[in-house]
């Protein structure tokens, strides 16, 4: 598929999303042309409906299937069934969709939150099914855990090219910040820059502050995704990770000093700290279709932090 892979016809879900929107970019810089993208809007077509789903794939070669409703622990915890029917239903018949349609290649992606709460680090794929997933992000992860059974199923019954990624916790430029369901590292963005408006001594951070977490540059993960649908094929999830781990601790006081906040921290225990650590082992994407990460998560906090401020701190 590399080779004829600029003139595919794509749907590109969730296109005009965090993600989506660098993929788009990154779909363009590659030469494929911008006429041969089709980016469905949820206003217009819910894909929570059959019909709509059927209409999104028509005239489609590959499917980029990226539309999700995601947020932090808060919003998993207040949205659990919303998160997993939304997701689930989405994704499914979108796939079973494409297939009906002859679709050439489906690209699934799905979610970290999928593998069990006490993996082994780093995760290996092949840790996917070793446990239930950590309880606050659960039925989100099961909803995509879902989409990989499909996918492999499809694959064995009907021979129908579907891969399927499991991106890290991305952050970056253009990042949904919005308290009420933000992930960890815009609410922290978030936090510091209202308390030192506010002139307040404190700011409150949820957990303990142990937890580990991987983080992965927005345009970094969109580079990874466009090169597996170019050039990957196979059966099986893959990570797209930087393997670069961090304490959750360690990240709250390197906001605090990029943001330039003098007052203290004081951790909320009574708050969830979900998974105890998150790190990919990232080698399979690297030896398959040759992706590996380029930004560091201290570049990467700095131009999220410029772009908050010239995009949303001064608007």
């Amino acid at each position: 598929m590399a080779e004829d892979f600029v003139s595919k016809k794509i749907l590109l879900t969730g296109g005009s999303g965090f993600l989506g929107s660098f993929v788009l970019e990154e779909l363009v810089a590659r030469g494929v042309k911008s006429d041969n993208i089709k980016i469905p809007r949820s206003r217009d077509l819910d894909l929570r409906e059959w019909k709509n789903c059927v209409r999104a794939v028509e005239g489609a070669d590959i499917v980029i299937h990226l539309a999700a409703k995601v947020g932090g622990i808060g919003y998993n915890l207040k949205f659990p069934g919303e998160l997993f029917y939304d997701n689930a239903i989405m994704g499914i018949q979108l796939m079973e969709a494409a297939r009906q349609a002859g679709v050439e290649k489906f690209v699934a992606v799905g979610t970290v939150c999928a593998y069990p709460k006490f993996t082994p680090v780093p995760f290996k794929e092949e840790n996917l099914w070793d446990g239930y997933p950590e309880e606050t992000n659960a039925p989100y992860g099961v909803a995509k855990k879902a989409l990989l059974v499909q996918a492999e199923s499809y694959r064995k019954q009907y021979g129908f090219n579907t891969i399927y990624l499991i991106p890290v916790n991305l952050y970056g430029p253009g990042d949904h910040f919005d308290p009420e369901d933000a992930h960890v590292i815009p609410a922290l963005i978030l936090k510091f820059y209202d308390a030192r408006k506010r002139g307040l001594d404190k700011v409150i951070a949820w957990g303990t502050g142990n937890p580990s977490r991987e983080f992965l540059y927005v345009k970094d993960a969109a580079r990874g995704i466009v090169m597996a649908a170019e050039r990957y094929e196979k059966s099986g999830p893959v990570n797209l990770g930087s393997g670069e781990e961090i304490m959750i601790g360690e990240l709250v006081y390197m906001i605090k000093e990029l943001v330039g906040y003098e007052g203290e921290v004081e951790w909320d225990t009574s708050r969830p700290d979900g998974q105890p650590r998150r790190k990919l082992d990232v080698s399979k994407a690297k030896e398959e279709f040759g992706f590996e990460s380029e930004i560091t998560l201290a570049e990467g906090l700095v131009e999220t932090i410029e772009w908050y401020k010239k995009n949303i701190l001064r608007s």
